[in-house]
């Protein structure tokens, strides 16, 4: 005889008491998530701080700390929490105001590869962030000194320090220099 595992659900989720650790959901299993680490925090605020401020100057939506979650899908649910996320004016405007977690992707991702993070698993959350609907997903890779931005699970480019990140269609007119996230 085999034990039925329970699986958690968003609302679940919502309500677990603060421990002092990030969780997600993924098909209604709960994955503990570290704390990040200094280098991670930096690298998240160097990108957040232009682009809020750039979102907001524009009145083009709204950008979102690490800490919130996107619910991308239900029965078993998945509730996923990236580094940065942007959501467009027009889709905030569409789903109207939202009592727990945002339902679906947002326009933009950003993931930030920890020391303990497994690429494999990363790779993972790229595709979930696409197939919920993400427009563009960055890939920021401290290690390498590199971004990875994906449009779709085909149009794929891999950005040096010599080169520009821009949210073109996703969020016109906002750039940054890669040099610049890893300052």
């Amino acid at each position: 005889m085999t034990a039925a595992t329970s699986l958690m659900t968003a609302d679940d989720l919502l309500c677990r008491p603060d421990d002092g650790f990030r969780y997600e959901l993924f098909q209604g299993e709960l994955k503990k998530m570290a704390p990040a680490s200094h280098e991670h925090g930096r690298i998240a605020i160097n990108i957040s701080t232009p682009l809020d401020q750039h979102a907001r100057a524009n009145k083009l939506g709204r950008v979102y700390a690490a800490e919130t979650g996107f619910k991308l899908s239900s029965d078993p649910d998945t509730v996923r929490a990236p580094d940065v996320a942007f959501v467009s004016q027009e889709r905030l405007e569409q789903i109207g105001k939202v009592k727990g977690y945002w339902p679906g992707a947002p326009d933009l991702v950003v993931e930030i590869i920890s020391p303990n993070d497994i690429y494999a698993e990363v790779e993972e959350k790229v595709f979930d962030w696409m197939d919920a609907g993400a427009r563009m997903v960055v890939v920021v890779n401290p290690r390498k000194r590199a971004v990875t931005v994906y449009r779709s699970l085909t149009e794929i480019v891999v950005l040096t320090e010599a080169d520009t990140l821009d949210g073109r269609e996703v969020i016109g007119g906002w750039s940054i220099a890669v040099k610049d996230i890893f300052e």
